[in-house]
């Protein structure tokens, strides 16, 4: 019986992490995934409520919806805080995962490394397209545009 027992590998044999000191990042990391995630649900089913109950629905999301959202600095802001918040607690979450099955060292620092350049790509795009945003494009059809372009 012992031996059978002894023939069976423990499941961290055939990975097994170099002590680090990290400080209490992992645990840093912990916090944030339980906030950002009650802030997310908050966010996102705020997001959720204005554009699909409090309108005429979905029929109603167009361009002209959208440019009329983001020309008020909340909503800028509202929708800036879901994409930062979605993507580092995204990417924390992907980074766990990463920690615990990449088993070689290299394999994990490249795929940590594609992680945190999309991460960062998205977050840079995202945040410039908020900002930068126009409402009210030259030579746009009138039909399309939000109210606020013939004020």
């Amino acid at each position: 019986m012992s031996t059978a027992a002894s023939a069976i590998a423990s499941p961290r044999d055939p990975y097994k992490r170099r002590k680090t000191t990290r400080g209490n990042f992992e645990l840093y990391g912990w916090i944030f995934m339980r906030a950002s995630g009650v802030v997310l649900v908050a966010l996102i089913f705020g997001h959720l409520f204005v554009n699909l109950m409090a309108g005429d629905g979905i029929k109603a999301i167009d361009f002209a919806f959208v440019g009329g959202k983001w020309t008020s600095p909340f909503w800028q802001v509202w929708d800036l805080l879901m994409l930062w918040l979605a993507m580092i607690h995204g990417s924390n979450g992907v980074r766990t995962i990463i920690n615990d099955y990449a088993e070689k060292d290299r394999t994990r620092g490249i795929l940590k490394v594609l992680l945190y350049t999309a991460a960062v790509v998205v977050i840079v795009v995202g945040t410039l397209v908020i900002f930068t945003f126009e409402p009210c494009p030259v030579g746009a059809p009138a039909e399309l545009l939000p109210s606020v372009c013939f004020d």
